[in-house]
């Protein structure tokens, strides 16, 4: 066995699984950061899938597939972009297989995925929503609170990216405060900062020449956990009343609240550092308001013969 097998999977190890090990750290290889993390997670719950069926997953046939896709939707009742994303990882792990030359053959280039609504199925704040949750959190005893929150809602950071900062990511250029941001992949880029947000990070840091941004009320670095805890303690504070409140939605707030004041889709995407438009697009719900409905625009047009 490979020193990779313990850190991969280590529930299927066993002599007689080595090809799947050097199989699998061969398909992950490729991947690094938060991308490597989720992938192994998305393909760890295949082949935990098989082993509970005594499937072998380098012997599985398109059918067996199939009944994965049928049982994370009928039994698991996931999102289906969860179902599609789950597809994709098995098909990019017997893709690479066949480039290995481990299979003559990928038995997932047929399977079906689930249609993927147009929309985003996260809800974001609504305008007043969101004031209310800075004001909140701009009032809040905890220093961290209003960093939190500006920087997943006016920076648009995913959560990974706002509890990784670290104070020594913080410098100028070209006379703008800016955040060196370890995004998707491990691709750094440079935030600026507005100066609402910069006053945020300022006041969560205190001082403190090192460390991470965001800390909890022990001095730890502050996780997605405890970040969806206070925002949630926060919302109820606001008084804003959601079903479910998760840090996505502050990032999913940034973008759609950016759109309703008129920023370019273009200048959104890259704000957002989505690598294809058709992810921004998802969040875009301001186009289906009624108060922008061309109906108004073609009959105001008209409005001298009518």
């Amino acid at each position: 066995m490979t020193s990779l097998e313990p850190v991969l999977f280590p529930v299927l190890i066993d002599a007689a699984t080595d090809p799947l090990v050097k199989a699998v750290a061969a398909y992950l290889a490729r991947y690094r950061g938060q991308t490597l993390v989720h992938t192994e997670s998305d393909l760890r719950a295949f082949l935990v899938w098989c082993r509970e069926r005594g499937v072998d997953p380098l012997k599985a046939q398109r059918a067996q597939i199939e009944l994965y896709v049928r049982w994370m939707q009928e039994v698991r009742h996931l999102q289906p972009s969860t179902v599609s994303r789950r597809v994709s990882v098995v098909v990019g792990f017997y893709r690479t297989c066949v480039i290995d030359q481990v299979l003559p053959q990928s038995p997932a280039d047929y399977v079906r995925r689930p249609n993927v609504p147009p929309e985003s199925p996260t809800l974001g704040l609504s305008h007043l929503q969101f004031e209310a949750l800075l004001s909140a959190a701009r009032t809040s005893t905890n220093t961290n609170d209003f960093a939190l929150v500006t920087m997943l809602g006016l920076l648009g950071l995913r959560i990974f990216e706002a509890c990784g900062a670290n104070i020594t990511d913080l410098g100028e250029e070209h006379g703008h405060r800016v955040l060196k941001v370890r995004g998707k992949g491990g691709k750094v880029v440079l935030t600026p900062l507005p100066p609402a947000v910069q006053r945020a990070i300022e006041r969560a840091v205190g001082g403190r020449a090192d460390g991470p941004v965001l800390r909890t009320i022990r001095g730890t670095r502050m996780d997605r956990h405890a970040a969806t805890r206070r925002l949630k303690q926060l919302a109820a504070q606001a008084g804003v009343r959601l079903p479910r409140m998760h840090p996505h939605m502050l990032r999913h707030t940034f973008v759609t609240t950016m759109l309703d004041a008129g920023v370019d889709l273009r200048d959104v995407q890259i704000a957002a550092r989505h690598a294809d438009p058709r992810t921004t697009m998802r969040y875009d719900r301001a186009r289906k308001n009624l108060d922008r409905h061309p109906n108004y625009i073609l009959a105001a047009y008209m409005a001298s013969g009518t």
